[in-house]
C-alpha cells in the first residue's frame, strides 16, 4: 500500500473520513465535533464534506454516550469523541452498566467508538492528564486499545468499527504531533495483538502509549540489547505475546504513565507469573499523585528517559551481582 507522512491527529482525521465514506450508517458526534472541528482538530473539514453526520453535542458526556448507545441498537455506527478522557467519569453509568452490559443482555452487536485525548505532557492539569485505560479493561465486553503510532491510530478505527463491539480509544495527546508513514487506503490493524518493535537479547521492555516513543529513544542510547514490545491492546491482553516476549530475554522491565497500583503493568506482571515466568520483573510508573499543571512538576510524577535508564541499569547490575 502507498503511503505518506502524517502526523498521529492527521491519521485520526483521514480514517474518521474514509469510515464515513465508506459505512454510510456511521456518523461522528461530540462536544465542539462540528465546525471546531474536535478539540485537537480530529475532525476539522469533515462537518463540511459529510453534511449532517458530524454533529456538534450539549455538554453532556453521559447523555452523548447513551444516545450512541441507542444509536447503535437501531443499526447506527457512532464514533463517539470524548475531549479529554477524564471527562469520561460524567459517562460511566451509561458506559459501563449499559454499553458494555447491552450486547450480553439481548444478544446484539453495539458498534460503538468512542475516542478519547489521555495522559500527561501537556501541563493541562489533574482533571485534564490521567491514564485511565485500567478501569475499563476491568470491565466485560468493552475492547480498549492504545496507538501509540500514527499508522495504528488509523488502521485501530477500522478494526474497531469492523468488530462490531464497544472500543474504547485511548489516544496520548502528547503524541498528536508525532509523524509516521500511514497508507493512503483503509486498513485493519489485528486488535488483541502487540507489537515487536525492536528485538534485543538482554533486556526486555514491555511499555504502551505514551511511553513507546520514549523507551525507543532509550533502546537508541543504551549500550544494553533491549527488546521492545508496544502492547497496543490493553482488554484483551496479548498474554502469549508478552510471555514470548518475557521469555526472549528471561528480564523484563514494565513501563507505563498509568499508575502502578492495580494498573496495567500489575496485570502484565499477573499474566507472566500465571504463565510460569520464571525471570526477574519490574515495573516503572507514574507516581500515584494527581498530575499537576507544573510542567516541572508533572515531569517529575511521570516516568522519564532518565528513569527508565536508571531502571535498566540496576536491573543490569543486579544480575551482574548474583553472578
Amino acid at each position: 500500500m502507498s503511503g505518506r507522512e502524517l502526523t498521529y491527529i492527521e491519521a485520526v482525521r483521514e480514517g474518521l473520513a474514509q469510515i464515513l465514506e465508506r459505512y454510510p450508517e456511521s456518523f461522528i458526534l461530540g462536544e465542539d465535533v462540528g465546525a471546531y472541528g474536535g478539540a485537537f482538530g480530529a475532525s476539522l473539514g469533515l462537518a463540511e464534506r459529510f453534511s449532517g453526520r458530524v454533529l456538534d453535542t450539549p455538554i453532556s458526556e453521559a447523555a452523548i454516550t447513551g444516545l450512541a448507545t441507542g444509536a447503535a441498537l437501531l443499526g447506527k455506527r457512532p464514533i463517539l469523541e470524548i475531549q479529554f478522557s477524564d471527562f469520561v467519569t460524567v459517562a460511566m453509568d451509561q458506559l459501563v452498566n449499559q454499553l458494555a452490559k447491552i450486547p450480553y443482555l439481548m444478544n446484539c452487536e453495539l458498534p460503538v467508538i468512542i475516542r478519547m485525548a489521555t495522559g500527561a505532557g501537556t501541563g493541562a492539569g489533574v482533571q485534564h492528564s490521567q491514564s485511565l485505560e485500567a478501569w475499563f479493561s476491568h470491565i466485560p465486553g468493552l475492547q480498549v486499545i492504545e496507538p501509540s503510532t500514527p499508522y495504528d491510530a488509523k488502521g485501530a478505527l477500522f478494526a474497531a468499527i469492523h468488530s462490531n463491539k464497544p472500543t474504547l480509544i485511548f489516544e496520548p495527546k502528547i503524541l498528536y504531533k508525532e509523524v509516521a508513514q500511514v497508507p493512503i487506503q483503509p486498513y485493519l490493524v489485528e486488535l488483541g495483538r502487540s507489537r515487536v518493535l525492536v528485538t534485543g537479547e538482554e533486556l526486555t521492555i514491555i511499555t504502551v502509549g505514551s511511553m513507546v516513543p520514549l523507551c525507543q529513544q532509550v533502546v537508541n542510547s543504551s549500550l544494553v540489547s533491549i527488546h521492545l514490545l508496544d502492547l497496543f491492546s490493553i482488554a484483551p491482553l496479548d498474554r502469549a505475546g508478552i510471555l514470548k516476549a518475557a521469555e526472549k530475554t528471561g528480564r523484563v522491565l514494565i513501563v507505563t504513565e498509568s499508575y502502578g497500583y492495580f494498573g496495567i503493568a500489575a496485570e502484565v506482571m499477573a499474566s507472566l507469573i500465571e504463565q510460569g515466568f520464571k525471570g526477574e520483573m519490574r515495573r516503572l510508573t507514574s507516581q500515584f499523585s494527581p498530575i499537576p499543571a507544573s510542567k516541572h512538576l508533572e515531569q517529575a510524577i511521570i516516568p522519564s528517559q532518565e528513569d527508565i535508564l536508571r531502571a535498566i541499569k540496576g536491573m543490569m547490575n543486579e544480575n551482574k551481582n548474583e553472578k
